[in-house]
C-alpha cells in the first residue's frame, strides 16, 4: 500500500459495474499496527492505543514480523492487502488469501520494500529465501495481532465501517458515482469518467491497474487516503470512514431496568461495563461481583452471542458482540437517570 504527484483512472462501463465495497480485517491489521510502532499519540483513537500498546509490547510483536513488514512510514507490501473476494471477509479468509501469495509477488514487494528502506530486516531475508514455508509464520504473527490488538474491538469497529459502507451505497443510488467519488476524500475527484488522485506517488493506468474498483473504508488509515495496485486485481482504495471521531467514545448505558428484568441484574451490569474489553478479574473489582460469580455469567453471556472471549497472554478479555450492542441500544428505559445499582455485597448479588 501507498499515500495516493496526480494519477488519473478512466472508467469504463464495465469497469463501474466492478464497483464495489469490502469492509477487510487485513487494512485494519497494517494501519492499525502502523499507529501502534509509531508511538505517536492520537487524538482520536488514544483510549484504544493506551488499552493495546502494552499487550502487543509484552508479546514481542514491536520485534517480530510485522514490525519489519510494516514501517512507520512509506511503502507496506501489497501481499498483506489481498483483494477481498466479498462485501465482508473474515480474517482467516484474508489469510488464507495471504498464504496462496505467488512466490514471485512476494519477492517483487520485498524488493520494493528494500528500495524504500534501504534493506530487508533479518526475518524478511528469510521470508525472501523461503516464502512458502516462512509466509506461515507471518499468518500466525498476524493472528495472534489481531487477537490481542482488534478482535475484542471488532463488533464496534465493523458498526462503524457498516454505517459508511451504508451511507456511500446510498449516495450512488441516489446521486451516482461521481457525486460519491466527489465526496469520498479531498485528494479524490471525477470528471469525465475519470477518477483523480493528487498525490499519488506512482502512475496509475488501466494498462497497470486491473478493472473494476475496490473502496474500502477504515478507521485506522489517518487522514490519507492508501491505495494497493495490484494486477490483475482491481485498484483498491482505503479511506477513513465516518464516523471515526466518536468511536472509542463510551456508550451510554444508563436506565437498563427493562433488560434486567430479561437478563437478571448482574448480568446487565456485566454488558455495561463491557464499554472497554476487559478481564474476569478487571470486571470483578469494577462491579463488586465474585470473579467466580463473573466467569459465570460470562459464559451464559457468551453462550447467547452477547460476549466473546478473546485470548490476550494469560488473560481472557470479555468484549461485547454487535448483538449486545444492538440490545443495550434498544432497552426501552436506557434513558433513566441512573446506572444499575452496584450489589451490596462482593459475594451475594441476584443473577
Amino acid at each position: 500500500m501507498e499515500v495516493a504527484a496526480l494519477a488519473e483512472l478512466a472508467f469504463s462501463a464495465s469497469d463501474l459495474a466492478q464497483m464495489r465495497f469490502a469492509v477487510s480485517p487485513m487494512w485494519e491489521v497494517g494501519t492499525s499496527f502502523k499507529l501502534l510502532s509509531s508511538g505517536a499519540a492520537h487524538a482520536v483513537h488514544r483510549p484504544w492505543i493506551e488499552q493495546v500498546r502494552p499487550r502487543v509490547a509484552a508479546a514481542g510483536l514491536f520485534r517480530g514480523w510485522l514490525a519489519e513488514l510494516i514501517p512507520t512510514s512509506g511503502y507496506v507490501p501489497d501481499f498483506l492487502n489481498p483483494a477481498p473476494t466479498g462485501p465482508a471477509l473474515a480474517l482467516p479468509a484474508e489469510l488464507t488469501r495471504l498464504l496462496a501469495t505467488p512466490v514471485g509477488q512476494v519477492r517483487h514487494d520485498l524488493d520494493r520494500l528494500s528500495r524504500h528502506q534501504g534493506g530487508l530486516g533479518p526475518r524478511l531475508r528469510t521470508l525472501y529465501a523461503e516464502p512458502q514455508d516462512r509466509m506461515a509464520r507471518v499468518a500466525e504473527e498476524i493472528e495472534t495481532y489481531w487477537e490481542l490488538a482488534l478482535a475484542p474491538y471488532w463488533a464496534r469497529i465493523r458498526t462503524v465501517l457498516d454505517a459508511d459502507v451504508f451511507h456511500r451505497a446510498r449516495q450512488v443510488a441516489e446521486h451516482g458515482a461521481a457525486h460519491l467519488f466527489n465526496e469520498l476524500h479531498a485528494s479524490v475527484s471525477w470528471d469525465d469518467d475519470t477518477l483523480r488522485l493528487i498525490r499519488r506517488q506512482r502512475t496509475l493506468s488501466r494498462e497497470t491497474a486491473g478493472p473494476g474498483l475496490l473502496l474500502i473504508p477504515s478507521v485506522f488509515t489517518g487522514p490519507e487516503l492508501l491505495t494497493r495496485v495490484t494486477p490483475p486485481d482491481p485498484p483498491q482504495l482505503a479511506y477513513p470512514a465516518r464516523g471515526i471521531g466518536s468511536l472509542w467514545e463510551p456508550q451510554p448505558t444508563t436506565g437498563l431496568d427493562a433488560l434486567a428484568a430479561v437478563l437478571g441484574r448482574s448480568r446487565t451490569r456485566l454488558l455495561a461495563e463491557l464499554d472497554a474489553p476487559a478481564s474476569t478479574a478487571e470486571l470483578a473489582r469494577r462491579t463488586g461481583l465474585s470473579p467466580a460469580g463473573v466467569s459465570q455469567y460470562l459464559t451464559a453471556l457468551r453462550d447467547a452471542g452477547l460476549v466473546s472471549a478473546h485470548r490476550a497472554g494469560r488473560s481472557v478479555l470479555y468484549a461485547r458482540t454487535s448483538a449486545a450492542v444492538s440490545l443495550l441500544a434498544a432497552s426501552p428505559d436506557r434513558r433513566a437517570a441512573s446506572p444499575l445499582p452496584r450489589p451490596a455485597s462482593r459475594h451475594l448479588s441476584s443473577p
